[in-house]
């Protein structure tokens, strides 16, 4: 029983999207309610993807898992319940199926004895705002996109602008109201959005998640103010009108954390951190496209032909499934270390002897990067990649492109080692040391007293007035 003097402290849900890249940073932010401001955290997850729980679990007695079956869904295949295992074309699928735990959750949070007073969810469960509301308490997005990434997809899905020529994907779409009036070539544009039909129920359904998205009660950014502030205020004042808007990031494992959590892996994470310490500072790029990038094998053999010229020693991580050239691994053996399948990336990029990033610029690896003071060459692919790449390169001048056609593209060998080779040389000296100052301001952004840090704690604060509010139904 809580004392009459004691504020019980807000119980939240925390419903993540099932997806490296979504529900890692996500499970970072609940660590940091539980642990720093010591709420009640349930996260609901489907029994493959509590393994991913394992690490937050053990640091955080505050944290509860809620494990719920995956719903049945005819049109993906058997098994699967996290969106690495699945191509493009089943996103909508997946996302739909996801919709299924709706049931299952509103049972849960009306039948155990400490409902829930708030729901944070991810930005691709739109569907859990209508939840909220039935359960009668606000729903948070949370979105592993930075503040210029929601900023336009919020502006593509009110206003859905079409191209004017069909054939055309170099198309310039224009986004007149956000800060700097941004262009983007329509093949860089969110899939998800692209692919919407008008009258399928899929894509509507998807539709109108995103537009829920807008009118929920609060937002969420794995992003930080000294680096996307213009697009924050833009949020707060222009798109949603109202300053429930937290920029907390960059959101990160704690140090003690960072190699545990992830997926498996062909190498030993103390054979990694042997190898790169056997490295000088500053000589290795660490390459890695992401958990969805499978690239076709003349993709993957002009990427080990370009690291091979470019005489630069090279620590990549493949995703599983990919075909190297023959030979390649063998005959690259002094000059790199390969990786199959997961790699601690946070960890990867925290060591001296890492320089540089060549990237897909997934807005959670722009962020390790940025907190690491590691500048970037980038390969942007799809979904927010290319945002993320704008805003590494425009406004925190710390990346550079390698690769700007796709997820199609095959890169030029020589063209990639040669830029490889001058990014890490003088030609590339400013952009390390703009890398080296942004890691500081991101550093002093979590700290305590930092913008991320007080931001943090504005949200709890505010979840604190709502429990302070609300009607007794708990002791």
């Amino acid at each position: 029983m809580v004392g009459k003097n004691r504020q019980r402290q807000p119980h939240v849900l925390v419903i993540p999207y099932p997806a490296p890249g979504h529900m890692l940073c996500l499970l970072d932010l609940a660590h940091l309610l539980s642990a720093r401001f010591g709420l009640a955290v349930t996260v609901a997850v489907t029994p493959a993807n509590l393994p991913i729980l394992s690490s937050i679990l053990a640091r955080s007695p505050s944290v509860s898992p809620l494990v719920l079956p995956f719903p049945e869904y005819p049109s993906l295949p058997p098994g699967v319940e996290n969106a690495k295992d699945i191509d493009f074309p089943q996103f909508l699928f997946f996302i739909h199926a996801l919709a299924g735990l709706r049931g299952p959750l509103l049972d849960w949070a009306r039948a155990g004895p400490d409902p829930p007073d708030a729901i944070i969810s991810d930005l691709f469960l739109g569907w859990t705002n209508s939840l909220a509301a039935e359960l009668g308490i606000p729903r948070i997005v949370f979105t592993p996109s930075g503040a210029l990434s929601v900023s336009i997809f919020h502006w593509l899905w009110r206003r859905m602008p079409q191209r004017s020529n069909l054939d055309d994907p170099d198309e310039l779409i224009s986004f007149p109201s956000l800060p700097n009036s941004p262009l983007f070539r329509w093949r860089d544009l969110s899939g998800l959005w692209k692919i919407y039909r008008r009258g399928d129920p899929v894509c509507e359904f998807f539709k109108e998640g995103m537009l829920a998205n807008i009118q929920s009660w609060g937002l969420v950014i794995n992003t930080f103010s000294e680096l996307e502030h213009p697009y924050l205020d833009y949020l707060r004042d222009v798109d949603l009108g109202h300053r429930r808007v937290w920029a907390v990031g960059p959101l990160l494992p704690p140090l003690d954390a960072a190699a545990e959590r992830g997926g498996t892996s062909s190498v030993a994470g103390e054979k990694v951190a042997a190898w790169l310490d056997g490295c000088d500072e500053g000589s290795v790029v660490y390459v890695a496209l992401g958990s969805h990038t499978l690239l076709a094998p003349p993709q993957a053999a002009a990427l080990a032909a370009g690291m091979e010229r470019s005489g630069a020693r090279f620590l990549w991580a493949v995703k599983e499934g990919t075909v190297l050239p023959e030979g390649f691994e063998e005959r690259a053996a002094g000059q790199g270390l390969v990786v199959h399948g997961w790699a601690p990336q946070v960890v990867i990029l925290g060591h001296p002897a890492v320089g540089l990033f060549l990237t897909h610029c997934g807005w959670n690896s722009v962020m390790e990067a940025t907190a690491a003071g590691v500048a970037l060459l980038m390969w942007p692919m799809m979904a927010d990649h290319f945002v993320g790449a704008r805003v590494a390169e425009e406004v925190a001048g710390v990346g550079l492109r390698v690769c700007d056609d796709g997820p199609g593209a095959v890169p030029d060998p020589d063209e990639l080692a040669r830029v490889v080779a001058e990014a890490q040389g003088e030609g590339g000296r400013e952009r390390r040391e703009r890398a080296k100052a942004m890691a500081a301001r991101s550093r002093e952004a979590t700290e305590e007293g930092g913008s991320s840090y007080k931001n943090v704690a504005e949200l709890v604060e505010e979840l604190r007035k709502l429990v302070a509010t609300a009607k007794p139904s708990k002791t």
